[in-house]
């Protein structure tokens, strides 16, 4: 830019004016030595005190939901701006509903860019409708301030660090729409008043009736006897389900996904973990890739908190397609963390010789276990045994689109 070389050549004008007897050519190098004094120091003060702000209207929303980003930029000084640049980062995978984007050199980035001029003491707010398409956990920032004198000699930037972030939940739907008898879900949970035996919790003894449990037999009353005799338990309505969510969608070996199945598997997950919580049940949800905020499993043992199914929506938010563990390991790991009682549900785009294994051993050993298959990839798979629901892949543009609900209060 010519303010790289305004001194020398302001030097180099005035040198030739008095070498050639030129009174003209003397003032252009003083005026030009002025103006580039000036330019100078109006570009060393133009950024201070300048502050730019950007706000969501919300930090969490439901997919298919609107917010509104609004970006204030203040000149907090009596030096006025004859023409500011901010570019600000905002992810891709929302959609502005107003204003023009240009694309980033970062992955999954573009760059929200604004020029104005702002005079002394002077505000400027703007704001732009997004619509949330698509779920996740977005971050926005940093920006970057450039601006400089009246006269384009010089320029400044300034980076904006402070970050926000957007959390865009996973679609919920009815059970019914899914495929899933909300009324008798997974086959073992009718109602929150049902009562169950707890394991843990023995309240008597008493002779060995036709179709008792051999596990509940207590062998030192037999031996003492000489009859079989049972365990009594008390009765309990605490109920837990583990949701396991599968993220794998290809047969491996091979790597890759299939997003379309990953989003209604994530549908699936986020649509059982509200109705189970607002019928009264214990849920918690596992998966088989790291948190990314955490760097851990994604873990959340079964609770009836209120900010349950927010945790739970939280995560299901940030799940990609990647797996960190196999689906099968992960059962198997975290099985043993779950009350006896718990209902473990597993749902799968790709269901593993290894997963059905596993899930066969659970329901051999006495746990309650399902399996929820969802597109057409997974059928024909031998499940003989399992209680099994299908969810089809075509409900995804059938149905989901105008069926979603907000769960608004959770």
């Amino acid at each position: 830019m010519l303010g790289s070389y305004w001194l020398f050549i302001s030097g180099l004008l005035f040198v030739l004016s008095l070498l050639v007897h030129q009174v003209p050519l003397l003032l252009v190098s003083l005026l030009l030595f002025l103006v580039g004094g000036v330019a100078r120091l109006w570009n060393r003060y133009c950024l201070s005190r300048v502050e730019y702000q950007r706000r969501l209207s919300a930090r969490r929303v439901f997919c298919g939901e609107e917010v509104q980003l609004e970006v204030e930029i203040t000149n907090k000084k009596p030096l006025p701006l004859p023409w500011i640049q901010i570019n600000d980062e905002i992810p891709d995978g929302v959609t502005l509903l107003k204003g023009k984007t240009s694309q980033s050199h970062l992955m999954n980035r573009v760059i929200l860019s604004n020029l104005l001029s702002l005079s002394w003491y002077h505000k400027v707010i703007r704001r732009y409708p997004i619509s949330c398409q698509q779920r996740g956990f977005f971050t926005f920032g940093p920006a970057i301030m450039r601006s400089g004198d009246i006269f384009g000699f010089f320029s400044l930037e300034e980076e904006v660090k402070p970050l926000d972030h957007l959390i865009v939940y996973p679609k919920i739907v009815p059970l019914e729409k899914l495929g899933i008898p909300s009324m008798q879900p997974l086959g073992d949970i009718r109602t929150r008043n049902h009562l169950f035996q707890d394991p843990i919790l023995t309240m008597g003894i008493r002779e060995y009736n036709f179709g008792d449990s051999l596990r509940r037999i207590h062998w030192k009353t037999t031996a003492r006897f000489g009859r079989l005799h049972t365990k009594v338990f008390e009765p309990t309505t605490t109920i837990d389900m583990g949701i396991f969510l599968d993220v794998r969608t290809v047969k491996p070996p091979l790597w890759g996904s299939v997003p379309e199945l990953l989003e209604l598997a994530v549908i699936v997950a986020a649509s059982l973990s509200k109705h189970t919580l607002d019928e009264g049940f214990r849920v918690g949800l596992y998966a088989n890739q790291n948190n990314t905020s955490s760097g851990g499993f994604i873990r959340i043992p079964p609770s009836q908190h209120g900010d349950q199914l927010q945790h739970i929506l939280e995560a299901l938010a940030q799940v990609f397609s990647s797996e960190t563990i196999p689906i099968a390991r992960l059962i198997t790991n975290e099985s043993r963390n779950l009350p006896w009682g718990s209902t473990m549900v597993v749902v799968s785009a790709m269901p593993t010789d290894a997963l059905l294994a596993v899930l066969f051993q659970m329901k051999r050993v006495g746990r309650k276990v399902a399996l929820i298959l969802v597109g057409n990839a997974a059928s024909g798979i031998s499940t003989d045994g399992l209680m099994v629901y299908h969810v089809p892949d075509d409900i995804m543009w059938r149905d989901l689109e105008t069926l979603s609900i907000s769960g608004r209060g959770h």
